[in-house]
């Protein structure tokens, strides 16, 4: 029997020490501009119709962005390859910038829409180099720091987006905000160079995995289309149509030599598969605080303000407690952890199902903080271990950056995703909003339930030590 034992862990303070506080900025600034967006528009859009109007193309905002953001994740290890570290990054800046000031100054609806197009481009890239460049810019003992720290922007993100975005409409100074985003990433863009290894280049051009691009494009968009039309049914057959164009994807890349996921995840006994199924599932879950704000204003008689804060409990549950879960070190905790999380998940959103009542009275509206709090903090018990473990799949550089640079598709996959199921729920409630929030939160803690099943089996395939920090994959040279 191996021994459960393994060294301590690093402590914060060296990750945010002088030797990698560059790195780590720059790792976790763009994963957070990124996330930031996905609701800072959603914030500001009320105000930018009433200034350009477009009413009409109003759910086309969120479905673009995210679109061009899984796109864009999916070529993350093929830019690497033609770019290397700080070339991909300044590409993914510099998108993300153009788009920023594209929506900043669109005199018409289509024109912010091609602009938060390209910024949900620019934002991908840097989603997916995030947990890709980790590899060569980290030392491999900050691999489960970095990861907590950059994972626990999408928290942060779901939080500020809709905080900035209320902020500046406030005021009326929509365009602002984007002027700000494009700010930061010129800020970014030019530190780069300075903290980044520069990483390796090849002047061959990869050839890119078209076929599969084609089939997860059409998905998320059929998908990110559910979640925006009429009907339960229409919903529901968009959902379906999206679950079919993955499953083809699944099968054409089993079966070809050019694809988007590592070699490794079609591989017989190989844990990957269930690593990212049990990762999109935790991620899944973050779709419900899109619509707790609803269910406070309507079931609890919440002002719109304090509606918001409420559904950014499970921002702030998975944000700080990932801050925490990446000391595990032990292999058998690590494990535990992976299991734990998705039940966690589950298990808060069933309570708050069953907290759910028509003119909710104040002390059990209060309640609904602390439950969804407990529901984030089962992503970031789990998120951190699974994503080192992706990342520590294969010892092959190239296939550990398209491993590490596919946990960015899998999330912003996932949360579409969940983001359709949940309005098809919401809807099949109708007229009824006690209906409707129980169909949702029960149907997720269902959903999200099985990710203890998926952590299981990462778990029996996985072979000792896989994907914990006691694993030893060879350092790449800085």
């Amino acid at each position: 029997m191996i021994p459960d034992s393994t060294p301590a862990p690093p402590a914060w303070r060296e990750l945010l020490g002088p030797e990698h506080l560059g790195a780590a900025i720059v790792l976790a600034g763009g994963v957070l501009v990124g996330a930031v967006n996905i609701y800072l528009a959603s914030s500001l859009l009320p105000t930018a119709v009433a200034d350009i109007g477009g009413a009409g193309f109003y759910a086309w905002n969120m479905t673009i962005y995210l679109v061009a953001m899984v796109i864009a994740t999916m070529l993350v290890s093929r830019l690497l390859a033609r770019w290397g570290n700080v070339g991909a990054y300044r590409l993914g800046f510099a998108v993300f910038l153009v788009g920023s000031l594209a929506c900043a100054v669109s005199p018409a609806m289509p024109v912010l829409l091609a602009g938060r197009g390209v910024q949900g481009f620019g934002a991908g890239v840097l989603s997916g180099l995030g947990f890709a460049v980790i590899r060569s810019a980290l030392p491999r003992r900050l691999w489960t720091r970095g990861n907590a720290l950059m994972s626990a922007m999408y928290g942060v993100g779901n939080f500020v987006g809709p905080t900035l975005g209320g902020l500046f409409a406030q005021f009326g100074s929509w365009r602002l905000a984007f002027v700000a985003m494009a700010v930061i990433a010129a800020v970014c863009f030019a530190v780069v160079p300075r903290v980044l290894p520069r990483g390796e280049r090849s002047d061959a051009r990869a050839p890119v995995p078209a076929v599969s691009l084609l089939l997860v494009t059409a998905a998320t968009v059929a998908v990110s289309l559910a979640g925006v039309l009429p009907g339960t049914l229409a919903m529901v057959g968009g959902i379906v149509v999206a679950l079919l164009l993955v499953a083809v994807f699944v099968a054409y890349e089993r079966r070809s030599e050019l694809r988007v996921l590592p070699r490794t995840t079609y591989q017989a006994g190989s844990p990957l598969k269930w690593i990212y199924l049990t990762l999109g599932l935790l991620a899944f879950g973050v779709a419900v605080e899109s619509f707790v704000p609803l269910f406070g204003q309507q079931l609890g008689g919440l002002p719109p303000l304090a509606a918001g804060l409420f559904g950014a409990a499970i921002s702030l549950g998975w944000s700080l407690t990932q801050l925490g879960s990446s000391s595990a070190t032990r292999e058998r905790t690590v494990r535990r952890l992976r299991i734990v999380g998705p039940l966690l998940l589950a298990a808060g959103f069933l309570l708050q199902g069953l907290l759910q009542r028509e003119d909710t009275p104040i002390w059990l509206v209060v309640i609904w903080v602390p439950v969804l709090f407990v529901a984030g903090s089962g992503i970031g018990l789990a998120y951190p271990h699974l994503s080192v473990a992706a990342m520590s799949s294969t010892q092959d550089p190239e296939e550990g950056r398209r491993a590490a640079a596919a946990i960015a598709t899998v999330t912003s996959l996932s949360i579409a995703f969940g983001t359709a199921v949940a309005g098809a729920l919401v809807n099949l409630g109708d007229p009824s909003m006690l209906d409707s929030a129980r169909y949702v939160l029960f149907g997720f803690a269902i959903i999200c339930a099985i990710g203890a099943v998926t952590a299981r089996a990462a778990n029996r395939s996985s072979s000792p030590g896989f994907g914990s920090p006691g694993h030893h994959v060879p350092e790449i040279t800085r």
